[in-house]
Formats: structure tokens, C-alpha cells, sequence
């Protein structure tokens, strides 16, 4: 009889699926583990960040609290990590965590996410959240890339439930007057493309104060900035039409492998994305 794979020991282990070797394994229970808000980069003064970047605030320990059932706790203890928008139709929060490579190879994110509006009223409210994703932000001696995926739920009001990506060279702008600082202007709401036979239905649930926690998978090859494999719940994706963000190296990034995860409301009502725990693992 083979013994049990590692992971197999640890009931917090088992829920993900990793490559070899385990980098990260976030539970927030035990604090934001270095996960962080995005600074837009700036040099001289902060009006030099670019306009996209300046409602970014950080990310927070959550119970979840709702006006019904109190506090409503993460999947794997009392905290999960909290992303919140503005309450501004079409505003952008994330968090994000930052650290770099040590070799070439697959890496493999896993969470478990629950996305919601603000329950500020009783209403369903689902039309309220725009969409909800990841992205990593990597660069190698030779490329940098930018993978993006995003849940698109509504947009305008009008629901989608559709996964999208971004392929198309986003636009950089120097934000110094040494011009040696540039900033990278990924996020802003152009360049997404629809994935092939993308179209899901997610469990939303029937009470603004309920959620449902989420399985997300996402691979990606470091050696040519390429997806590898893409998974939500039950649905595995086909990533073979998949693009990333790809462009030159840029100074002093060289081995940076950075992940996040975002969230965008589509009314003036806040939006959030709750993030129980994350995996990050490699086949090196």
C-alpha cells in the first residue's frame, strides 16, 4: 500500500490539490501573513500615482459580520481577509503578496473565496458586484508577465457570469521627474476578453448576508508566462486560448512572483471579496 501524500496529515492541506513543493499556505485566522493593499507607484509626490491606484485602500482581518446571523467567520476559523471597494460604481480594490522565485517552473494558486455585496439593504443585490479575480504580477530574465482572470458578474446592471482574461499590452507611464519609476496601468477596465466557453453560475445564495465559499485554481508556467490550467468549483477550463499580459523586463524586478486577488463593485455600494485561506505551490 502507497502511504498518503503529505498534504493527507493536515485537514487544512487536504482541501487543496498542490504541486510538489508548498510555498505559501495562507489561513488568515492567524493574520494578514504579509498580504497587503497596492501603493501605486510614485516618486517625488503622491499625486505622481496614477488616478486608478489613488481609492486602493488595504485589506482586513473579517468575521464577516451580518445584521441577521452575527458574525458569519471564515471556512477554516474565525478571520478570513477582506477586500473592500469603495462605494463607487466601478471602483477597484485588491490585496496582494510579494515575493520572488527561486527557479523556473509551474506554479499552481489555490483559494477558497466568497464574493459579495455590501448586505447594507435587504435586497438580494446581486446586480452590485461587478466582478471578482486574480492576477500575479511575475518577471523573469526575460519576460515580465501579467496573468489576469476575472469573474465578470454584472456590468451596467446587466448580469454576465462570464471569466475573462487579459492578453493586450497595457500602457506605462513614467511617474518621476528621473524618470526611473514607471507604473503599469493593468487594471484599468479595458483589454478583457472572454474565456472560451466561459460562461458559469456561481452559488450566490438567496440572502445578502449569506456566502458561499469558493474553490479557484489557476496555473501558470514561469518559463514562458503562459496559463497552464484554470479550475472554479466544478468547471476546469480549457486554457489553450488563454493569452497573458507579456512584455519586456523591467529594472530591478528580476525574480518577482507576486499574487492578488481583486474585486470591482458595479453600483455605489461597496463590494467584497472574503479570502479563507491560499495555497501556492511549484513543481520545483
Amino acid at each position: 500500500m502507497q502511504p498518503y501524500p503529505h498534504r493527507f496529515a493536515d485537514p487544512q492541506l487536504d482541501k487543496f490539490d498542490p504541486l510538489g513543493r508548498i510555498l505559501v499556505h495562507d489561513t488568515f485566522s492567524a493574520g494578514l501573513n504579509g498580504w497587503i493593499g497596492l501603493i501605486g507607484n510614485y516618486e517625488d509626490s503622491l499625486t505622481k500615482m496614477l488616478p486608478v491606484f489613488r481609492p486602493m485602500n488595504q485589506p482586513m482581518l473579517s468575521t464577516a459580520v451580518g445584521w441577521d446571523s452575527g458574525s458569519h467567520g471564515a471556512m477554516s476559523g474565525p478571520y478570513a481577509m477582506k477586500i473592500a471597494t469603495r462605494p463607487i460604481k466601478g471602483a477597484m480594490n485588491l490585496a496582494l503578496k510579494r515575493m520572488t522565485f527561486r527557479k523556473l517552473g509551474r506554479i499552481q494558486l489555490e483559494a477558497y473565496i466568497a464574493a459579495k455585496p455590501e448586505p447594507s439593504e435587504a435586497t438580494l443585490s446581486i446586480e452590485d458586484l461587478r466582478s471578482f479575480g486574480m492576477f500575479m504580477d511575475l518577471q523573469s530574465r526575460q519576460y515580465r508577465g501579467l496573468p489576469h482572470l476575472r469573474f465578470l458578474n454584472c456590468l451596467d446592471g446587466e448580469l454576465k457570469h462570464t471569466w475573462q482574461f487579459k492578453q493586450q499590452t497595457a500602457d506605462d507611464n513614467v511617474v518621476s521627474s528621473s524618470a526611473r519609476t514607471r507604473s503599469l496601468q493593468h487594471l484599468y477596465p479595458h483589454g478583457w476578453e472572454d474565456v472560451p466557453d466561459g460562461r458559469q453560475d456561481t452559488c450566490y445564495n438567496e440572502l445578502p448576508t449569506k456566502m458561499n465559499w469558493q474553490y479557484l485554481k489557476v496555473g501558470v508556467d514561469l518559463r514562458d508566462m503562459s496559463f497552464t490550467s484554470f479550475q472554479f468549483n466544478d468547471r476546469e477550463f480549457d486554457v489553450s486560448g488563454m493569452g497573458v499580459m507579456r512584455m519586456e523586463p523591467w529594472a530591478n524586478l528580476d525574480c518577482m512572483l507576486n499574487i492578488g486577488f481583486f474585486v470591482e463593485t458595479d453600483s455605489d455600494k461597496r463590494s467584497f471579496l472574503f479570502v479563507d485561506s491560499v495555497l501556492l505551490s511549484g513543481d520545483f
